[in-house]
């Protein structure tokens, strides 16, 4: 979890297929269950604080850094609140694209690109990631770092790792950053980013800098946060490397689908050769064949009343910055974009707005009980629920694309 992939994939589309938290085993409903709980004190946190500083010295942190950066914090019960209250906001994606994608950002992202020429081209050819893919990232997670985030990181994180919901995920990511400070490649003052901890340029957390970022730049340091981003565009290039980026394959594009197209296989779950979609009759939307890149994939992030897309294995790997598709839609189409390619040609279902946690359980509860078992009740619109929306709309002579729609749930009321 380099960025704030919980809360890209709750708070942006929980309602679609890929939103999931990575880092822990919670539904909706105990989100839900745990918003009703005392959110803490100041005086709790102090007595945290105490348990933790020990804990902290037999990791290895030294007592010097623990003294500048544990003396006088404080409790944060705002930083509390917003992580327990991800999932009451929900976009679809095509209002998400409009932000992420929208003209400003691809004319600020074209001239960061060439202000920043030789360096993205330098990565590009050690890592053998695409440099307009790790611009995009760059654009999305903090703006071309224009906005890299100003909560001081140890106090976020002390905050959160008091507070029991995620406290074993937090308190790991507490002595990373404090390690990080014992290193000294950054000073607690300049240790700033996201009320979750995700810090710098391309918002990587402190276990994922640990293991992930790199000296981009060649003056000893290991350097996310400053005014240069080379470190930070490296560090991103080095994390899609290591899951996996296929050099020279694209992450997918948009694509046209034939009437009378099944649309049981749509979804990540189904992978297919490109020449048995081209035998299907799926066809780029520019025109053309459609490019081989390996195993392919068609997803309807909209339903079948929005955009198609082919994807590939590229697509898979910066799911591991963020797994919500919307955020890999975003980055994969800001792109091309970059590269001076056109719009998403299609047009999306508008008409739609995005359900509401409360619905979304609503929508579960009402398959499961029509038969359509949607394998548990918690507000997340995983492959289960794609699957039993799916048998749904079969069993009533409906598009079978399985998006969770307002115009599902209001059918099945």
């Amino acid at each position: 979890m380099i960025a704030l992939r919980w809360a890209l994939a709750f708070s942006v589309l929980a309602s679609m297929a890929g939103a999931q938290s990575p880092n822990t085993s919670e539904t909706g409903a105990e989100v839900v269950q745990d918003m009703t709980k005392d959110i803490g004190s100041q005086a709790g946190f102090d007595a945290w604080l105490s348990g933790f500083r020990p804990r902290a010295e037999a990791a290895g942190v030294s007592a010097a850094v623990l003294d500048r950066a544990l003396t006088g914090l404080v409790f944060d019960e705002k930083i509390v609140a917003r992580d327990r209250n991800q999932n009451e906001f929900t976009k679809t994606i095509w209002d998400y694209l409009d932000t992420a994608v929208s003209e400003d950002r691809v004319a600020r992202g074209r001239k960061a690109m060439a202000t920043h020429a030789a360096v993205l081209d330098r990565i590009e050819r050690e890592y053998g990631v695409d440099k307009a893919v790790v611009a995009a990232i760059w654009g999305l997670e903090s703006a071309y770092g224009s906005f890299r985030g100003d909560i001081p990181t140890i106090g976020a994180l002390a905050t959160l790792a008091y507070d029991a919901r995620r406290a074993a995920f937090f308190e790991a990511q507490l002595l990373a950053a404090l390690k990080i400070l014992d290193q000294g490649d950054v000073s607690i003052a300049d240790m700033r980013g996201s009320w979750a901890g995700a810090m710098g340029h391309t918002q990587f957390m402190p276990t994922s800098w640990w293991e992930f970022a790199v000296d981009g730049n060649g003056d000893g340091k290991r350097d996310i946060w400053g005014d240069d981003p080379t470190d930070a565009l490296a560090s991103t290039a080095n994390y899609l490397r290591h899951w996996g980026w296929v050099k020279g394959a694209i992450w997918g594009l948009e694509i046209t689908l034939p009437d009378g197209f099944d649309y049981d296989q749509t979804t990540e779950r189904v992978k297919k050769p490109v020449a048995d979609w081209r035998a299907m009759g799926v066809r780029p939307v520019a025109g053309g064949d459609l490019p081989d890149h390996g195993l392919a994939s068609v997803l309807l992030p909209g339903g079948a009343g929005g955009a198609a897309f082919l994807i590939f294995s590229n697509f898979q790997v910066i799911e591991h910055y963020n797994t919500a598709d919307a955020y890999v839609i975003a980055v994969g189409h800001l792109a091309d974009r970059l590269r001076d390619g056109p719009p998403i040609r299609a047009s999306w279902p508008r008409h739609l707005r995005a359900l509401t946690l409360e619905e979304r359980m609503e929508l579960q509860r009402r398959l499961t009980a029509r038969g359509f078992d949607a394998k548990g009740v918690d507000g997340r619109i995983g492959p289960n629920t794609i699957a039993a929306v799916k048998a749904w709309q079969k069993a009533q002579g409906r598009i079978a694309d399985g998006y969770a729609s307002l115009d599902v749930l209001e059918a099945l009321r």
